[in-house]
């Protein structure tokens, strides 16, 4: 299952930033994903400092504009092959997200989660830190999704 991601889809706030600001802990893990998965950061940027936090990784950033942004995320997903994706989030609007891709990982952090996430989510980590680290240990990935 895995095997087949490529893409690694991250909300913002709440997930891998708190108060706008980039958590320590994701600073030492987006380098060593990107070495082997495309990142991509989808935020309503409530604090508009996603750009300044993300400039010096390498990933792509997309600042939703719409109304609806479950809808715009569960859209930029299916652009990039949902069946290509794993998706981390905690928000309301991360839940057609977190449904659609191939592994969808709801994070139990500082914020809290939406339960409709938590419900659509294959996964619940209780850190973002041990959410990124299932992709760079992907046994961890095998043993909890064991059938």
């Amino acid at each position: 299952m895995q095997k087949n991601i490529k893409h690694i889809v991250l909300d913002y706030n709440g997930t891998i930033a708190k108060d706008g600001i980039l958590k320590d802990e994701v600073k030492k893990l987006l380098p060593l994903l990107a070495q082997t998965y495309t990142l991509h950061v989808i935020t309503a940027d409530t604090f508009g400092s996603v750009k300044d936090e993300l400039k010096e990784y390498a990933l792509h950033v997309k600042v939703l504009e719409g109304d609806n942004h479950t809808a715009e995320k569960e859209a930029y997903i299916s652009a990039l092959r949902a069946k290509e994706c794993a998706a981390v989030g905690n928000g309301n609007n991360d839940m057609k997200m977190l449904q659609k891709v191939q592994i969808g990982i709801c994070v139990l952090g500082d914020e809290g989660c939406s339960t409709k996430s938590l419900l659509a989510s294959d996964i619940v980590c209780k850190s973002i830190s041990e959410a990124l680290e299932l992709f760079l240990y992907p046994k961890r990935l095998v043993a909890t999704l064991r059938v």
